[in-house]
């Protein structure tokens, strides 16, 4: 039996000791002595945010496949648990075998949101790994990170030995492959990293230099060791049925934000929403076959006794066999008390006649995302939705017996005016009055109601808006405000509710997507002064990140409120995610003109995914 690291009076002390024990419904037991290579993976978050990340799950479920390799996992300690490690010098430890996770050969941490940064410093600290890179021994584990944010890995290069870009089915046995060869022959860790760095989608980041220029901005990003690449391209898995799946999930003991099953689809998207980062990077769409998705659905549902299954992707509607997949899942489940929940679903007639089947008996809310107030901004974002959709798709709604809706709107975006903003009233309004003409009075179940949420735009990298200037924390809140007092004048003013974003996480937010190597040494000065879960509200504290801005003497307006020229160098540019920066510039000179580009399935747009050879691109 395993003996846990923390004893009964500090597990009865605590929130949610169950975070903190492992053992949950199969999870991977092996003996860490009998394999060659032990992966701690981690998400740097509190247990309930981390055991709902579908990529940890894959990639856990495929490492304990190979015989060799043991993975385990580790989350971010809450609050009350840091303090007492600390106090009582407790090493952070894997929940499945209970041991410190400095005694493993990689650490590995998914890169899902960029206000999660300051946890991975908190992770390397109670792990007693050293926070900078080039201060680990040969005895320190390898620091390994990847997912969305490792797109623009810089701010975080002096704190990880490698980043993996792109998805992880791919070339991760070949890296640890060469991980076992180099052991086995008395290889170094310096050695190690040379290998790795030879291989597709591998970023060894003290292998680059940068240099900068007067103003501020790169002047060049170059290779300083003969085994690094000059370009990193991301890797893809092409053929999505050949890919390995979960079979058999974790089912946590205490209740998690995605406690259901979940069904990936496919990846990728087609429409080319120009704020979208995930929509770009993951390009092209690739689909999951009908017959891949029946077999696992299956056996996730048998494996786990979850009551909800989640079809996943950034767009499901467009997946071409969806209708035939749901009529499955209704099958299957009849009588079984199991949900089928169907995020992502664009509201059209189609997908409005889906979700009446699966929420026969339950309505509850509707989500669109019409992202900007005015058609003129929808077209400049590419959106590829009008206001006849918009308030046709909220009519079919209404009459298949929703009456709660949410839209979820964009504040801050380019060449926005007022106009615009006070656009999300008054489409907000029109929502609400499609409710009272399309149904008869004694047929309404109660008012109407329509959330209207607004985030705040962050230009993110490998997107048309990444030449994009940011608001200010004060210009945000006052085109929140300007909304409020629009919503204030509506008619319908009980039915509508609004809300909004802060204002000061989405300018930090902004600096650490484009930032570069220089805001490392930000993140840091944050942390150490006591900064951590900045993506939880009660947490945040501004005062400590503007604080280590002064300190370091960064200027938070270089990486936010700055015009940046069609041809500067950007922190990212090493990196090929499979869009051009050609085409990237052609959507955002579009965007200017508010011109539309028609979704990978009506014309090809060049975008350079082509090269991939497979997906969208080469359908028909």
């Amino acid at each position: 039996m395993r003996k846990l690291a923390l004893p009964d009076e500090i597990l009865l002390s605590i929130q949610q000791p169950a975070r903190y024990i492992g053992g949950e419904v199969n999870m991977c037991v092996k003996d860490p002595r009998s394999v060659d290579i032990r992966f701690a993976m981690c998400f740097p978050d509190v247990y309930e945010i981390g055991m709902s990340h579908l990529g940890i799950q894959i990639l856990y479920d495929m490492f304990n496949r190979r015989e060799d390799v043991y993975c385990e996992r580790v989350y971010a300690p809450w609050t009350d648990l840091d303090k007492i490690m600390r106090e009582q010098k407790i090493p952070l430890f894997a929940l499945e075998s209970q041991e410190p996770i400095r005694d493993f050969d990689f650490l590995g941490i998914t890169l899902q949101y960029e206000m999660c940064y300051t946890n991975i410093l908190q992770v390397l600290e109670l792990s007693q790994i050293p926070l900078h890179a080039c201060e680990r021994g040969e005895d320190m584990p390898i620091v390994i990170g990847g997912g969305p944010c490792a797109y623009n890995p810089e701010p975080l290069a002096d704190f990880f030995d490698l980043f993996y870009i792109g998805e992880g089915e791919t070339v991760y046995d070949e890296l640890l492959d060469r991980y076992k060869e180099n052991k086995q022959v008395g290889g170094t860790r310096a050695q190690f990293l040379e290998l790795a760095a030879q291989i597709p989608g591998i970023y060894v980041p003290s292998f680059y230099e940068v240099r900068y220029k007067e103003d501020g901005t790169i002047q060049s990003f170059t290779p300083i060791n003969a085994h690094a690449k000059a370009t990193i391209t991301k890797e893809l898995v092409m053929d999505m049925d050949s890919a390995v799946y979960i079979e058999k999930p974790l089912v946590p003991f205490i209740k998690v934000t995605q406690d259901r099953v979940v069904l990936e689809i496919m990846r990728g998207c087609i429409r080319g929403c120009r704020f979208c980062q995930a929509g770009n990077i993951y390009r092209p769409l690739r689909e999951r076959g009908l017959d891949y998705l029946k077999g696992y659905a299956l056996k996730l549902l048998q494996s786990t006794g979850h009551e909800e299954i989640s079809l996943s992707s950034l767009s499901s509607s467009d997946h071409t066999q969806l209708e035939e997949l749901i009529s499955f899942l209704i099958d299957v489940t009849k009588g079984k008390g199991v949900n089928i929940s169907l995020p992502s679903l664009r509201i059209d007639a189609f997908s409005l006649d889906v979700m009446r089947k699966v929420q026969d008996v339950k309505k509850s809310s509707l989500t669109f995302a019409p992202e900007a107030g005015s058609q003129r901004l929808r077209d400049v974002i590419n959106k590829g939705l009008t206001e006849e959709d918009i308030l046709t798709g909220a009519a079919q709604a209404f009459h298949g017996g929703w009456n709660r809706v949410k839209l979820y709107f964009m504040l801050g975006l380019p060449t926005e005016t007022r106009e615009d903003m006070e656009g999300i009233a008054l489409l907000s309004e029109k929502v609400a009055e499609t409710y009272y003409d399309e149904i008869p009075k004694e047929q309404r179940h109660g008012r109407v109601q329509i959330v209207a949420s607004s985030s705040f735009f962050v230009p993110k990298p490998f997107t048309p808006f990444q030449w994009a200037r940011m608001c200010t924390k004060e210009e945000f809140i006052e085109r929140a405000n300007i909304v409020r007092q629009k919503f204030r004048e509506m008619q319908n003013y009980k039915s509508l509710k609004y809300n909004w974003h802060e204002a000061e996480l989405t300018v930090l937010e902004g600096v650490l997507a484009r930032g570069d190597r220089r805001v490392g040494a930000v993140v840091e000065e944050a942390y150490k002064n006591g900064a951590l879960f900045d993506s939880w509200s009660e947490y945040f504290d501004n005062a400590i990140w503007m604080k280590a801005f002064d300190t370091c003497q960064i200027p938070i307006a270089f990486y936010t409120t700055r015009e940046r020229d069609l041809e500067e160098i950007f922190p990212w540019d090493f990196i090929d995610a499979g869009v051009s920066k050609a085409f990237l510039k052609r959507e955002w000179e579009k965007a200017m003109k508010g011109e539309v580009t028609p979704n990978c399935r009506q014309a090809c747009s060049g975008c350079g995914a082509r090269k991939f050879e497979g997906g969208v691109c080469y359908e028909g």
